[in-house]
């Protein structure tokens, strides 16, 4: 390896490590943020010909924290999912390796007719919740 090329992997770790520290920067440290969404969970939504289901993928989240929210037109999803050093003697000596796993509030919306579907069940096993919905009966 030339001494060109050694410079070059350099500036490339150097240019790595100082975009994550942005990200972790902006990520933790924003005025407001336990009030502002920081992050969407993914979601699958299956439909049959009378039930709609909705998995949303929700690690260390837990159940009764989630508020589910349904709107005419959408359905709204919204915890937080603490970071796991949240006191100080949790975070005494521990160096942190990797951080991918979005933490801090989240909101999810989902653009369903909720205003003709009823919650019928509700379940949040494994880290993932599911929400089963039945259409309302036509008047």
């Amino acid at each position: 390896m030339t001494t060109h090329d050694l410079s070059r992997l350099m500036w490339s770790e150097a240019l790595s490590l100082m975009e994550r520290a942005d990200q972790l920067h902006r990520q933790f440290f924003r005025p407001a943020a336990a009030a502002v969404p920081t992050w969407e969970p993914p979601v699958d939504v299956m439909e049959s010909a009378d039930t709609i289901q909705v998995q949303v993928a929700l690690p260390g989240v837990k159940a009764d924290s989630v508020t589910v929210t349904l709107e005419p037109q959408a359905i709204t999803i919204s915890a937080r999912r603490p970071f796991p050093l949240e006191s100080s003697a949790e975070r005494t000596g521990t160096h942190i390796h990797a951080l991918e796993i979005p933490y801090g509030r989240f909101q999810r919306r989902i653009g369903l007719p909720a205003d003709s579907l009823v919650l019928t069940g509700r379940q949040l096993q494994d880290g993932c919740l599911t929400l089963i919905f039945s259409r309302k009966e036509s008047p």
